[in-house]
């Protein structure tokens, strides 16, 4: 299989991109990389191009372009080139640090959209305290969401519990201001019947904000705008504790740093748990093929993560699971 890979998206590029790709690639030998990015830069970094091919272009997209126009206009930046790639039938999946907004567009008017999706949702995997996390969509691809599209949503976030976190039967949830099937205005409550009446999941209910890390879903389902807040406020949140933690060890003389000795194990368990990097990147499911995104200020491993994370979806033939279902769904309305 091959990946198309935008080497000079994110705050790190291209040094961290090639160095999580050498480590997949030495590891996967069934996997080949097609890197798209300025030679200069990228082909000192690669010290073994076995199954690589490096394709130079000095364009790119940065934080600062408006996402749609930069996509367009931009035709040979080294995002647009890995989404054309997909298209073209030269790659299987695009691998991305840069813009959200740009790869929304490029997996949009490029790799295209899965027929009877009409909006792609992010989905991020986040940590619960049971070190199992959970998936979440969407998470800011659409600020404003209808009830068939967070149907849609619960729909390929099961396909993708199942095929990459192992689950036989995912538990989807709708995230809500009360766990009562009435809460929520009307989108909420729309969508609750939709989802209590679909046999193909196990859905539970809704769930509240701060059930969230307690691992009770698998699947979580919400609007674009609601998840990104809970995303950011999650990651606020994990970071601020455990800036805390440490200045609490650090800040409080002699008997506060024994106490972190005495305490590092469970410090680092902690620490562990909301380091989110081991699970991957944020996929934009309901596309053509794996569109991922893994974060601007992402290591080499969380890069290492995220080309894991490709490689099973396409292995598992992910979107192609999503694909038949829809068309299935169409085939029946028909």
């Amino acid at each position: 299989m091959k990946i198309a890979v935008d080497a000079m998206g994110g705050d790190h590029a291209p040094k961290v991109v090639i160095d999580g790709l050498l480590r997949a690639r030495d590891e996967y030998p069934d996997l080949e990389f097609i890197v798209y990015g300025d030679e200069a830069q990228v082909k000192p970094l690669i010290s073994d191009d076995t199954r690589i091919t490096l394709v130079h272009t000095n364009e790119q997209i940065d934080g600062n372009d408006e996402p749609v126009k930069a996509v367009r206009r931009k035709k040979q930046a080294s995002m647009v080139l890995s989404a054309q790639a997909v298209k073209n039938g030269e790659a299987d999946a695009v691998f991305s640090l840069g813009s959200t907004g740009a790869l929304l567009a490029a997996g949009l008017f490029i790799v295209g959209r899965i027929k009877g999706i009409d909006r792609p949702g992010l989905m991020p995997t986040l940590p619960t305290v049971d070190g199992k996390g959970f998936i979440m969509l969407d998470v800011g691809a659409n600020a404003e969401g209808k009830a068939q599209q967070l149907l849609n949503y619960a729909v390929m976030g099961d396909f993708y519990a199942r095929d990459l976190r192992g689950l036989k039967n995912p538990r989807v949830a709708l995230l809500n201001n009360g766990s009562e099937p009435h809460k929520g205005d009307t989108l909420h409550q729309e969508t609750y019947q939709l989802l209590e009446n679909l046999d193909s999941i196990n859905f539970i209910g809704n769930i509240e904000a701060d059930q969230l890390l307690k691992g009770v879903a698998d699947v979580v389902v919400t609007d674009g705008f609601t998840g990104n807040a809970a995303l950011k406020a999650i990651e606020g949140t994990a970071k601020t504790i455990l800036k805390l933690v440490k200045g609490a060890i650090y800040d409080t003389g002699i008997k506060g740093k024994l106490g972190g000795l005495l305490l590092k194990d469970g410090i680092k368990g902690i620490a562990s748990t909301f380091d989110v990097s081991s699970y991957g990147g944020a996929v934009l499911l309901g596309l053509k093929a794996p569109v991922v995104k893994a974060h601007g200020g992402a290591d080499a491993d969380a890069v290492y993560y995220t080309i894991k994370q490709i490689h099973e979806m396409v292995q598992n033939d992910t979107v192609g699971k999503v694909q038949s279902y829809f068309a299935r769904q169409d085939d029946d309305l028909a």
